[in-house]
């Protein structure tokens, strides 16, 4: 498939056929039949020498490809466009395709957003002990169900439980694949066709659709909504308990704030109500905050522990936001209500893998030592670092930029900026740090699509018809790269231009 700028398009991606261009010209039908046939045969194109050694070493999908090139070509000259040599053609839309199937579509990018724990970038980037840990286990077998002191089976749900159990406070853990997973097997665990008490002003909505409500509907459990938008009283869940009552839910909204005239109940007071009619607390953080924040004059956000210890049965929170750990939902809390998250045979289809419990115990034991937890954990470390430090960083790098005197870059310079922390975290806070702002030549769109699709991949943010580069996400070490990225971009405009 060829879009209008002679670019062929293929499940996303493009390749500019420039190389072997298409000529607008009005064909008769005779000469578009007379084009038709110079298409060679599948068969026949895959034996020449050129398409030989691919077809040996990939023979499903060069065929494949085969075919969907002749295709393509064959749309194109029935549109009236012509080809000095259909052969030459094809040979490169085979081999555009290939190069594209074989390319990793998982790639390193440089955040440059300042935008901390990006959803779309992968959240939190991990520490070097998770990196190194991930890489051990990963080179061989693990003992992920094995005991190896007795040589029985293991349960996978141990190998993080102590470091959870000492950080928190909690009797038991358990760990799923995302905190979504975690609320959805807490509640179907406890409430299962049972009523959930939650606050209206908690029925929250998360990126990508995740709401609350069908969350709890798909746990099989019913939702009683109380209060309203902006207060919920002590009253509002007391009165809501009947017979039929399976839990109370208790919902942090870390990715907005209802302010003004609000009342919202403690969680102290939450289980001093359940545990009076021996009602089930679950408390869903949502980021995983296992350290006061203000310790580094962030706002508050609540600990887990705190949770705990003011006596939720069951506290879930994410491994990938603010603890700075790979994409997990943690469950902690009671062992008799862990015990039956553990039992439910949801479980086996939301555990995770060997990788993800690796990089996870690695990164919860920089908690052990929190003196040193801000070089230890980088999402921690951008969260707190210093704007004097990211000011130096930004000026040094636009000078260097500046040096390189190229004609195509008409400004650049280190301002002021504001930075987030993202994935629902510290909704309101905007953490001062410093920016490069640049003004290259011509279209500053295409500029950034050079750069997100180069080498080293840069994701920037367009502001004011300027490329900024936040450099409290930028990592030091890929300063030289970054430089190298936008060099290369500042030469495709050239190349354009002229």
């Amino acid at each position: 498939m060829v879009d209008g700028r002679g670019r062929m398009i293929d499940g996303g991606y493009a390749f500019n056929l420039n190389t072997c261009p298409l000529k607008h010209l009005k064909m008769s039908d005779k000469d578009i039949n007379e084009l038709l046939k110079k298409i060679p045969q599948i068969d026949r194109l895959l034996l020449q020498p050129e398409m030989a050694a691919l077809r040996e070493k990939y023979p499903r999908i060069i065929t494949q490809f085969a075919r969907e090139a002749a295709e393509e070509l064959r749309s194109i000259i029935l549109q009236g466009r012509t080809v000095n040599s259909p052969e030459i053609w094809l040979h490169k839309a085979i081999k555009a395709k290939l190069e594209y199937c074989l390319s990793p579509k998982l790639k390193s990018v440089i955040n440059a957003t300042g935008v901390i724990l990006h959803t779309g970038l992968g959240r939190a980037p991990f520490s070097q002990d998770a990196q190194d840990n991930i890489a051990a286990i990963s080179q061989g077998y693990s003992n992920l169900e094995i005991d190896l002191p007795t040589g029985r089976r293991g349960q996978r749900l141990n190998i993080a439980d102590s470091l959870i159990c000492q950080l928190t406070g909690a009797e038991m853990s358990a760990v799923v694949n995302n905190n979504a997973a975690a609320v959805l097997l807490a509640l179907n665990s406890l409430a299962y066709r049972k009523e959930v008490i939650v606050s209206r002003g908690e029925l929250v909505e998360i990126g990508g659709s995740f709401r609350l409500p069908e969350v709890i509907r798909k746990s099989g459990a019913k939702m009683v909504e109380i209060g309203t938008t902006n207060k919920t009283k002590p009253q509002d869940y007391a009165g809501a308990i009947s017979p039929k009552t399976g839990a109370i839910l208790k919902v942090h909204t870390s990715n907005y704030k209802v302010m003004g005239f609000t009342q919202e109940i403690s969680i102290s007071e939450l289980a001093e109500i359940c545990g009076d009619r021996q009602i089930p607390l679950i408390s869903d953080l949502g980021g995983g905050v296992l350290v006061d924040l203000r310790i580094w004059g962030l706002p508050y956000e609540p600990v887990a522990e705190e949770h705990i210890l003011a006596g939720a049965d069951i506290v879930t929170f994410s491994g990938d936001k603010v603890l700075g750990g790979p994409q997990s939902g943690i469950i902690c809390g009671k062992k008799w209500a862990v015990e039956k998250c553990r039992k439910n045979h949801l479980m086996r289809a939301l555990r995770c893998d060997k990788l993800i419990l690796a990089a996870l115990e690695a990164t919860l034991k920089a908690y052990l030592s929190p003196d040193n937890l801000a070089e230890n954990n980088p999402a921690i470390g951008m969260l707190t670092a210093s704007v004097e430090k990211n000011k130096l960083r930004a000026e040094n790098f636009a000078l260097t930029l500046k040096e390189k005197n190229h004609p195509n870059l008409l400004s650049a310079e280190a301002l002021p900026s504001f930075s987030q922390a993202g994935s629902g975290a510290l909704p309101l806070e905007k953490i001062p740090s410093y920016a490069v702002h640049l003004k290259p030549e011509g279209s500053v769109e295409n500029f950034v699509r050079v750069l997100r699709t180069g080498e080293y991949p840069v994701i920037p943010i367009i502001q004011d018809d300027k490329v900024i580069l936040d450099f409290r996400t930028i990592f030091p070490d890929e300063e030289e790269s970054l430089l190298k990225a936008l060099v290369t971009a500042l030469n495709s405009v050239r190349i354009k231009r002229k």
